[in-house]
């Protein structure tokens, strides 16, 4: 059994902050879980363009607005708690935040923990990423 405490783990390498936003990774590739559990807070006002390529991604949005763009259809949906999108075809999204968005995230494969992103938005691949 796994039992970690949110609130600990903000205060540890395990919280990650880059441009407009923070990770803070509860499960990770190294936990064995098959998939990587996350939550993530983007500011209010911030556009994200994300392509997770070699990852899927599931989102769940806990509190606060903002919309989600696909980049190959220009449809554009509305984000907002109770609201979950899945990145089932590693689709290249614009992510907004009109207001501070709380989301809960899972990765498959897991991430690492150590990944930044890339110039086009994505993670490395597992095996590089390891």
């Amino acid at each position: 059994m796994i039992v970690r405490d949110f609130n600990e783990l903000k205060k540890t390498d395990k919280h990650i902050a880059d441009a407009q936003w923070t990770s803070t990774r509860l499960l990770l590739a190294d936990d064995g879980m098959g998939f990587s559990f996350h939550i993530t807070v983007l500011e209010a006002g911030s556009e994200h363009t994300f392509h997770y390529k070699h990852h899927f991604e599931s989102v769940y949005c806990m509190a606060g607005k903002g919309s989600i763009t696909d980049v190959a259809t220009g449809e554009t949906h509305e984000i907002k708690p109770g609201v979950m999108y899945a990145l089932n075809l590693n689709d290249k999204h614009i992510l907004r935040a009109t207001e501070e968005l709380h989301m809960a995230c899972c990765f498959n494969p897991p991430v690492t923990g150590t990944e930044v992103h890339r110039e086009d938005g994505s993670y490395a691949p597992a095996e590089e990423a390891a």
